[in-house]
């Protein structure tokens, strides 16, 4: 028996149908080609399937082929977000990270226009930060104001929102600079997400297509995801920044710390050198040297009256500083406040500092211009040499009042009608080193009262040593050397300078001072009734009146209108010259003829004028008595005349 030959599969074989209708079907459960599943209902056919069950099963494969793309997109996404995630770990530039993870949802969302806007808590605005596939400039500049936009919904809800189309988007959200940006994007679609951080909205990553379209859920959760990513990369960067914000800011307080360290040892330094300065008998140049040396200023130390006590540097000389109104308003701010007060009008001082006990302004410390500003301790330093200047113009005044005070006793006793009292004075300046017997020479000195003092300390600067400066019995008292009269003027002029008062000074003839000074006293209290309050007097231009009144000066105006004021009266309303017809008739011997030649007139009209004055002063005012008064009255009226200008 013949075998047949084996032959391969003719065309139309049913066995090759079938492979090929498995072939079919394999390529159409694993393949991604939109066309692959085409085939599925023949091929299930050519397998014997009736038509129910083709059918049944092309839906089983077209549901499969949908999740196996589904899950082919997920691992896709998973993968990019792992890298995305690697990023995060190994970059640590916030721009950078940001403008990748942008890029990443624009590509796996595939959206026209992809951009991430920033969230500003203090103005609740939102700027866009990172774009791509933006074609508008004002789109990159733009800000959304609060309560405006879709980006303001998303940071109010904390949660997803989209619109299919913008056009359709809520009315009151609109805001024209948006819609102006939107419609230059031609954005039609949008979606945005937030980016949060313990609940805390820092951004809205946004996604948008220019024509119609529904985001889908898988849309907001993927893009959910990159916005978290982004927010990562957000809230690094701003704790990054704050870190920096605390390093830069501790680093400042260092420095500023160490800057004030270093003040502070310098200030304690300078109060140091100062203090010691005033207990080992240092004095105010000292202080201001001390001073100026530190702080690299010109310093000048003036009492209350702006007299110089000490400078140091350069630049402060002759800069009248109680003559500026400016100054002395900034002097007495510093009194009143204890603190250095500084000027910004440009001139040379650039602070001063007043030196007080209580209300007291005993001086000021002036501060020139230097390199550099003074900080708060340079001003605490110079307001602790203002107190070190206090306590060293006590601490001197008080030296000073004590000495002034033994000065005082001492004058009391040379003064003194008891000799018992002269002798222990000579006795007591022998101790102290000065012979006062040589004192015979006198100046005293008529001061108010409340300046005495000031007076005393002035005199005993201005008066040749060796001398004795005190009060005594309401006057200033200089003894001193034959050659203090040589100086009497100068004295009386520099105290009255000091005081800026008027200073009445009278001045004996050299001798001995107990037996003058009752004269002295005497003069002045006639020169003071008389109304003369500044000027140099000597006592003997004015013994025979001394020695005659001695009385106050309402007592000598009482009396000079009592005896010649209905002369002067007469005279102003009739404009007559009885009063120099008077004075003339006084002084040439109460004779008419001499009085007659003495004023170039004829003796009727002299003897016509004492007729009238017949009749102003009473018939006998030339007997004895009356005469005597009305020539004494003359002789004053005169003097006063001379001395103030003009009589009363």
């Amino acid at each position: 028996m013949g075998q047949r030959p084996e032959t391969g599969p003719s065309l139309g074989d049913p066995l090759s149908a079938r492979e090929d209708a498995v072939a079919a079907l394999v390529s159409a459960v694993t393949g991604t080609e939109p066309g692959s599943a085409a085939g599925v209902p023949r091929a299930l056919a050519a397998l014997g399937l009736g038509e129910a069950a083709v059918r049944d099963l092309s839906e089983r494969i077209t549901l499969g082929r949908r999740e196996l793309v589904r899950l082919r997109r997920r691992e896709y996404e998973l993968g990019v977000l792992f890298s995305s995630a690697r990023e995060l770990a190994a970059e640590r530039d916030g721009d950078v990270l940001l403008e990748k993870t942008v890029d990443r949802a624009h590509q796996m969302m595939g959206s026209d226009l992809t951009y991430l806007s920033e969230y500003d808590p203090q103005t609740r605005e939102l700027f866009v930060r990172k774009t791509i596939g933006s074609v508008s400039p004002d789109f990159r500049a733009l800000r959304v104001p609060p309560g405006k936009g879709l980006a303001s919904l998303v940071v109010e809800r904390k949660a997803a929102v989209s619109v299919p189309r913008y056009t359709d988007f809520e009315t009151g959200r609109h805001e024209a600079g948006i819609d102006a940006a939107v419609t230059a994007e031609g954005i039609v679609a949008m979606l945005g997400v937030p980016m949060l951080a313990d609940d805390e909205v820092l951004g809205v990553l946004f996604v948008a297509t220019r024509e119609e379209h529904a985001f889908t859920p898988e849309d907001t959760a993927l893009l959910t995801a990159l916005a978290d990513h982004a927010s990562v990369v957000l809230q690094t960067a701003r704790m990054l920044r704050s870190l920096r914000r605390a390093e830069d800011e501790s680093r400042r307080a260092l420095g500023r710390l160490t800057e004030h360290m270093t003040q502070r040892d310098r200030a304690h330094a300078v109060h140091r050198k100062l203090v010691e300065a005033v207990l080992t008998g240092g004095d105010f140049g000292t202080v201001s040297a001390t001073l100026a040396e530190e702080l690299a200023r010109p310093v000048l130390l003036s009492d209350q009256a702006g007299n110089l006590l000490a400078e140091a540097g350069e630049g402060l000389a002759g800069v009248g500083v109680l003559q500026d109104h400016g100054m002395r308003r900034a002097v007495r701010r510093s009194a009143e406040s204890g603190r250095l007060i500084e000027l910004e009008d440009g001139g040379p001082v650039e602070g001063v500092a007043a030196f007080a006990a209580g209300e007291r302004h005993l001086g000021t410390v002036f501060l020139g211009r230097g390199g550099f500003p003074l900080s708060d301790v340079d001003a605490r330093t110079v307001e602790r040499a203002a107190q070190v200047c206090a306590l060293l113009f006590l601490s001197r005044e008080a030296v000073a009042e004590a000495e002034y005070r033994v000065h005082g006793e001492l004058i009391a006793e040379l003064l003194s009608a008891d000799p018992e009292r002269r002798r222990d004075a000579l006795a007591r300046g022998r101790q102290r080193g000065m012979d006062a017997a040589d004192f015979t020479s006198l100046l005293a000195l008529s001061v108010p009262a409340g300046q005495r003092a000031r007076a005393v300390r002035r005199a005993v600067k201005l008066a040749p040593a060796p001398s004795l400066v005190g009060e005594h019995q309401g006057l200033v008292v200089i003894l001193g050397r034959p050659g203090l009269e040589d100086r009497a003027e100068e004295i009386r002029r520099g105290v009255a300078h000091h005081t800026r008062d008027e200073v009445l000074g009278v001045l004996p003839p050299p001798g001995e001072p107990g037996t003058q000074f009752p004269l002295v006293k005497k003069t002045v209290r006639l020169l003071e009734a008389l109304g003369v309050s500044d000027s140099l007097a000597h006592t003997g231009d004015y013994v025979p009146y001394a020695a005659v009144f001695d009385a106050d000066a309402p007592v000598m105006t009482h009396f000079l209108q009592r005896t010649l004021g209905e002369v002067r009266r007469y005279d102003a309303e009739r404009g007559t010259e009885l009063l120099p017809t008077l004075r003339a008739f006084v002084h040439h011997g109460a004779s008419p003829t001499r009085t007659a030649r003495a004023l170039n007139f004829h003796v009727n009209t002299i003897l016509q004028r004492l007729e009238r004055l017949d009749r102003v002063l009473g018939a006998g005012w030339r007997d004895d008595e009356d005469y005597f008064r009305i020539t004494l009255a003359v002789r004053m009226d005169e003097l006063r005349e001379r001395l103030v200008g003009g009589g009363g």
